[in-house]
């Protein structure tokens, strides 16, 4: 079965740091370009970052410097490891895959079903 499954969310304190992870089965992740996503609670879905197949990265301005993608295609997983977690950063987290690195989500036909993120003060 073609899938992507998130994993990792969980609550965690204004300040604090957590790693979710995206992984892939039924194909392999490495020929993909991943995106990470997110929907905060009465916002729209919006990209966060995203990691083409040769390894470029890219990130909204809002978590530049504090979230840090990346991939490990031997375990055919995808990781965003968040630093400096802050209140705003609450959303349910998602990963997609798709050919090239894009904020445009409609360009990604394989999504996982989310892991939520909760941070707390």
């Amino acid at each position: 079965q073609v899938q992507l499954v998130e994993s990792g969310g969980t609550s965690v304190h204004n300040g604090g740091s957590l790693r979710v992870s995206c992984e892939a089965s039924g194909f392999t992740l490495g020929d993909y370009s991943i995106a990470w996503f997110r929907e905060a609670p009465g916002k729209e879905r919006e990209a966060i970052s995203c990691i083409t197949r040769e390894g470029g990265t890219n990130y909204a301005d809002s978590v530049k410097g504090r979230f840090t993608i990346s991939r490990d295609n031997d375990k055919n997983t995808a990781y965003l490891e968040m630093n400096g977690l802050k209140i705003e950063d609450t959303a349910i987290y998602y990963c997609a895959a798709g050919f090239f690195c894009t904020s445009d989500e409609d360009h990604f036909e394989l999504w996982g079903q989310g892991t939520r993120v909760w941070v707390w003060s």
